[in-house]
């Protein structure tokens, strides 16, 4: 299917979410208190959960506008198969 045009947006998501991992790591080996790393961890969690809520929604809208215009049975047996994501 290519590239979609929420894939550069979700880069970034992905790019902060590895940015906040990396913050964890080194608060781990810093001994840090744990509410700070708690909280580092709730922003990993939401950078990750929020890049794959995009990214399949808009796999969602091109699978369906595809499978409504070619009557791809393939491509609703992966929408069906994507949903489970959600």
């Amino acid at each position: 299917m290519g590239t979609h045009a929420s894939h550069p947006d979700i880069i970034k998501r992905l790019k902060r979410a590895a940015g906040h991992l990396n913050s964890v790591i080194a608060m781990i080996e810093s001994e840090r208190g744990c509410l700070e790393i708690a909280q580092q961890l709730q922003a990993v969690e939401s950078a990750v959960s929020n890049a794959k809520k995009t990214l399949v929604h808009d796999h969602i809208d091109h699978c369906l506008e595809h499978a409504v215009q070619d009557q791809s049975v393939d491509a609703i047996r992966e929408f069906k198969a994507i949903t489970k994501y959600l």
